[in-house]
Formats: structure tokens, C-alpha cells, sequence
């Protein structure tokens, strides 16, 4: 709840207007947006102001939302609310990461989409994405994730790669030394030009399979 709350109130205060567009959140946060609007917590744009922001975008706007009242102050309390201290085993098992929201955001996406991969997330992952923290001060997420699971976490980047965005893998890659390198049989059923992209200009590091789960 709070990740989308504290996205949705980063880019309200970003914009004159104060909502979050449709091009703005993966459909997977609307349709988490649109529950917490069951919630009272979040207004979902109606036909009116869809409308008055598609001629400030100058495009059709098909969905926008922003914090009701109610989702800034269960905000505010969440974000300050006393939190349980972790127990060791949580705290020391596994290596530490941290994630800028905008991977984290392609993590849960790749974690998301665990039923319906060839290749899914390694096992305890989805557990590990589920339970971490995020310090609003420097806006990380904290995960503890074994080398298995930091494996799994590449592929998903690489999967975010070859779809999109390159950032994700890269700084992925330069702060944890993993990135997912096919293999030459797997190179053979890539699309023209995508070995080169899923290639790092650096030393091929880190584990060139994930976890199948």
C-alpha cells in the first residue's frame, strides 16, 4: 500500500495539477491505485477531469488518480509509524541490496509475472520483494537476498531490457557485479542485434542462468 501511496504523492506534487497519469504508472499500480480507492484512500479521475487534463496534455488521458485526504495522512502515519525490528535471521541472511524505486518497480513487475514465465523468479524471491523496507530518506528498498535470488533479480532486469529501459540492468550490474548472459544456444533464438544489447561493455559477471525456482 505505502509504495503506491508514496508514488502517487511524489508525482501529485511534481505536476501542477496533482494527479498521476496513465503514462506515468505501470498498469499493475493503477489496478493497485484503484483498489486503494475502494479504500477511500485514493480518487480515481472521473469523465470531467479526465478530460480537463487531456487538454492540458495534450493527448487523451484515460486514467489518473491521486491521494484522497484519507491516503495523505495514512501516508504521513506510515511512514513514521514504530516498525518491528527484524529478527536476526531476517537481518543477516543473505547479501544486502538496495533498489531505487524504479527498479524495485521492474522487480515486482518480473515477480508479478512468476505463473506465467518460462523461467520464473528464484524461490523465497517474491517473499524477500514482499517483505522489504524502503528508507524514505534516501529512497531505497532493502532486501536480503542470496546469490541465487541476486541472480534472478538480473534476469528479471534483463528481461526489463530487452522490453525497455537499460538503466535497471546496468546500475544493477555496476553495483552488484550481476548481470544475466544468455547462453550461445539461447543467443541463437534472440532477435537480430539483442546479443549485443544483453552484452555488458565490462566482463560478463555474475550468474548467466537464474534460478528456475
Amino acid at each position: 500500500m505505502l509504495p503506491v501511496l508514496e508514488a502517487l504523492c511524489e508525482r501529485g506534487q511534481a505536476v501542477g495539477h496533482g494527479w498521476t497519469l496513465d503514462t506515468e504508472f505501470l498498469l499493475l499500480h493503477q489496478q493497485q491505485a484503484g483498489a486503494l480507492a475502494g479504500q477511500g484512500l485514493v480518487e480515481l479521475a472521473g469523465r470531467e477531469d479526465r478530460a480537463e487534463l487531456s487538454v492540458l496534455e495534450g493527448r487523451p488521458v484515460r486514467w489518473a488518480a491521486r491521494l484522497t485526504p484519507h491516503g495523505h495522512d495514512a501516508l504521513t502515519y506510515g511512514r513514521l509509524r514504530p516498525r518491528a525490528e527484524p529478527t536476526p535471521a531476517e537481518s543477516g541472511t543473505g547479501r544486502p541490496v538496495e533498489l531505487i524505486p524504479s527498479r524495485m518497480a521492474a522487480l515486482r513487475v518480473f515477480i508479478h509475472l512468476a505463473d506465467r514465465l518460462r523461467l520464473p523468479p528464484a524461490e523465497g524471491l517474491a517473499e524477500r520483494v514482499r517483505t522489504a523496507s524502503c528508507d524514505h530518506g534516501i529512497k531505497r528498498w532493502r532486501l536480503h537476498l542470496t546469490e541465487e535470488q541476486i541472480a534472478s533479480v538480473a534476469y528479471g532486469f534483463w528481461l526489463h531490457r530487452m522490453t525497455g529501459s537499460a538503466a535497471e540492468a546496468n546500475r544493477f550490474l555496476r553495483e552488484y557485479g550481476a548481470a544475466y548472459l544468455p547462453s550461445p544456444a539461447e543467443q541463437e533464438h534472440l532477435p537480430t542485434g539483442a546479443v549485443a544489447a544483453a552484452t555488458p561493455s565490462g566482463p560478463a559477471v555474475g550468474s548467466s542462468q537464474p534460478a528456475a525456482g
